[in-house]
């Protein structure tokens, strides 16, 4: 078994305006202060990489690197939640949308999906500069509007639709695998890839791309109501990135899973700074470790009750507490002893 490494932290959450945020120097002595080990990076953020000089430069890539590590800190992934997005948008989410997208290509789906394809093709050249192994994206949504269809959807929509989802995604996922990177979909609502049967339908379409995997997120599925603990024994094979996030479900009289439309802190379901909320974590840090997932525990902060400051000094100590020092022998090896295959068979009486 695999100890998890840890603890780390999804900086698109904290980036700002403001020293230390604005940097990523500024951004590493506050991460390295409050005790994380490593950085998830948004590549949206431009004062934390440049994606261009990434891909094309592997002196570039060193020094961002060494950069990270002078602080005592290690890239886990760099993120493409926003331009993965954008690698399918259904036509009523256009608008909304555009404004993740530079501004030349607003206005024209076709060229902003051109766009995001090529953006996280270089993102993942950039991760096998940095020498990275996995990559945390978004998978966008061709079929969302009709998760509860009325009026019914037409035979053969869904079908459809993952195939075409996935002709947009193969030729990413065969460009990062050869620079040996996993692309890692956070299954989240509002993506087509949001619970274990749509990424089963995404892996049949793509043929089973060893690089389609998974980004395994406990909040997402409080919020489904999904037993987020046996996914982890139907699917630890193809997790590859692992956001620590906690979330509650409260349903009462007046609303359940879709909320209402009421605000973040209103909603039965709603996120949570860790150890505020619903998810066992003892739990998903024993079946990551059982299974001997490869992963880093990367905070992902999102609370509508608590600051951004006190989950993020938080944080650290939380996943620390959490993170298990896999056992290298069995507690009961005293007992054991060489092999003797007469001796086996005594036990036995044959």
């Amino acid at each position: 078994m695999k100890t998890i490494k840890g603890p780390a932290v999804f900086l698109a959450q904290f980036a700002g305006n403001e020293a230390p945020f604005n940097s990523l120097d500024g951004m590493c002595h506050w991460a390295a202060d409050l005790g994380y080990k490593g950085i998830q990076i948004p590549t949206w953020e431009a004062s934390l990489i440049d994606i261009e000089k990434a891909a094309e430069s592997q002196t570039y890539c060193d020094e961002l690197k060494g950069k990270v590590q002078s602080y005592g800190l290690e890239i886990t992934e760099l993120s493409t939640h926003l331009q993965g997005q954008l690698v399918a948008v259904h036509p009523a989410y256009d608008t909304l949308f555009d404004g993740f997208a530079p501004e030349h290509v607003r206005g024209n789906p076709k060229a902003r999906t051109e766009w995001a394809i090529d953006f996280v093709k270089k993102c993942g050249t950039a991760s096998g500069r940095l020498g990275l192994k996995s990559h945390a994206s978004f998978s966008g949504a061709l079929l969302w509007q009709t998760v509860y269809p009325w009026p019914q959807r037409p035979a053969g929509l869904v079908d459809l639709g993952f195939k075409e989802l996935a002709n947009r995604w193969l030729p990413i996922l065969n460009h990062f695998d050869e620079h040996g990177v996993d692309v890692c979909y956070e299954l989240h609502p509002g993506e087509d890839l949001h619970d274990g049967i749509t990424f089963e339908r995404f892996l049949e379409a793509t043929n089973n791309h060893k690089r389609a995997n998974i980004l395994y997120d406990p909040s997402h599925f409080v919020l489904q109501q999904l037993d987020y603990l046996t996914f982890i024994d139907y699917y630890h094979e193809r997790i590859k990135s692992f956001h620590v996030k906690d979330a509650e479900f409260n349903p009462s009289g007046k609303q359940g899973v879709y909320g209402g439309y009421a605000d973040w802190k209103d909603r039965a379901g709603r996120f949570r700074s860790l150890g505020d909320g619903q998810v066992d974590f003892k739990g998903v840090f024993t079946k990551l470790t059982k299974y001997n997932c490869d992963v880093w525990a990367v905070m992902e902060w999102e609370c509508c009750i608590k600051s951004s400051e006190q989950g993020a000094r938080e944080g650290a100590p939380f996943i620390q507490k959490h993170i298990i020092e896999a056992a290298t022998r069995s507690f009961d090896d005293f007992a054991g002893g060489d092999i003797d295959e007469n001796y086996l068979k005594s036990v036995l009486g044959i």
